[in-house]
């Protein structure tokens, strides 16, 4: 039976091509990360390593090997995994994608309480301003907004954020509060990266629809936080969810003023999406956790009138494939 530290090592040093940074991964001297490599090849009875230049690269039995052992270090991680489940256990690695816009504040605080409560969970968190590749078993991902057709995820519907003009004082002071959807054109506009660029469609409950035609921006930006920061800077008018407005407020107070406050763009659902495949207990753990912890101030997913739908601002009745019970 191989040493599955030595394998680990191996495997780092092929990663890194350095011994000394794989010492320093898993704290080791580099004499002794050194042994254990010496020690792996005398039991396979191949040299497995090989200098070139100024990094170690596998020899021709390393590359053959390189297969193996990732294949023992696998299926040892997944024997691993199956005796936590029969034992009850939530722990393992968890990968979490979230969409930058969710990730301060509610976020950050429910993932603190998560791991405070499943301490030998180990999570890597990544934000995205793209629908990243689902690809584990081990991965999550909380989405706001629109999702292709072609993703074939398992979805469910958390919650819709509203949506509605912003600006900041001192711009409307020097530039005038728009009375109607059509004085947008004359205004200058805070774009979020793809957001608006096909125009604007703002419903109004007794007025009904209109499509603005929105002057080209000065401004697109690729994440809600950096809009909003733009729009306070006075560089013009944008659409915010209620919710964050609402959250940047409580510390900015009176930064960020509605603009034609009972026109309305299409809320944006938040997502929660995984693999269709059977799950282990600690994602399971983190779905069931974060379903528990969604803001009240969310617009409910469904109600009796249909939601608005993203793509063209119509009231419609949601489509039954994105709500997983």
């Amino acid at each position: 039976m191989y040493d599955l530290k030595a394998l680990d090592i191996f495997n780092s040093v092929l990663r890194h091509g350095s011994q000394t940074a794989t010492a320093r991964e898993f704290g080791l001297p580099k004499s002794t990360v050194s042994r254990r490599l010496k020690d792996l090849e005398s039991q396979v009875g191949h040299q497995l390593l090989r200098r070139d230049a100024n990094r170690m690269i596998p020899t021709e039995a390393g590359l053959v090997f390189e297969k193996y052992s990732r294949a023992i270090l696998e299926l040892t991680e997944d024997n691993r995994e199956a005796l936590s489940e029969l034992s009850q256990e939530v722990s393992g690695d968890l990968t979490l994608h979230v969409h930058e816009g969710l990730i301060r504040g509610w976020f950050a605080k429910q993932m603190t309480h998560f791991i405070a409560r499943y301490p030998h969970v180990k999570i890597t968190l990544r934000t995205d301003t793209a629908l990243p590749a689902l690809d584990g078993k081990d991965t999550v991902c909380i989405w706001l907004g629109p999702v292709p057709e072609e993703v074939r995820l398992r979805q469910e519907t958390l919650g819709r954020l509203t949506r509605g003009l912003f600006a900041h004082p001192d711009y409307l002071a020097h530039r005038g509060m728009p009375r109607h959807p059509r004085e947008l054109s004359h205004h200058r506009w805070v774009d979020l990266l793809g957001d608006s660029g096909d125009g604007l469609i703002l419903r109004h409950s007794r007025e009904g629809k209109h499509c603005v035609t929105l002057p080209k921006s000065q401004i697109k930006v690729d994440r809600i936080a950096l809009q909003g920061d733009a729009i306070v800077s006075g560089h013009g008018i944008g659409l915010l969810p209620h919710w964050i407005v609402k959250k940047r407020s409580h510390y900015h107070p009176g930064t960020l003023v509605p603009c034609l406050p009972e026109w309305h763009a299409a809320p944006l659902a938040v997502r929660l999406l995984h693999p269709d495949t059977p799950l282990p207990r600690r994602s399971l753990a983190f779905i069931e956790h974060i379903r528990a912890a969604i803001p009240a101030d969310w617009a409910p997913t469904t109600s009796m009138h249909g939601a608005m739908s993203e793509a063209n601002g119509e009231f419609q009745v949601p489509n039954p494939r994105f709500n997983v019970a």
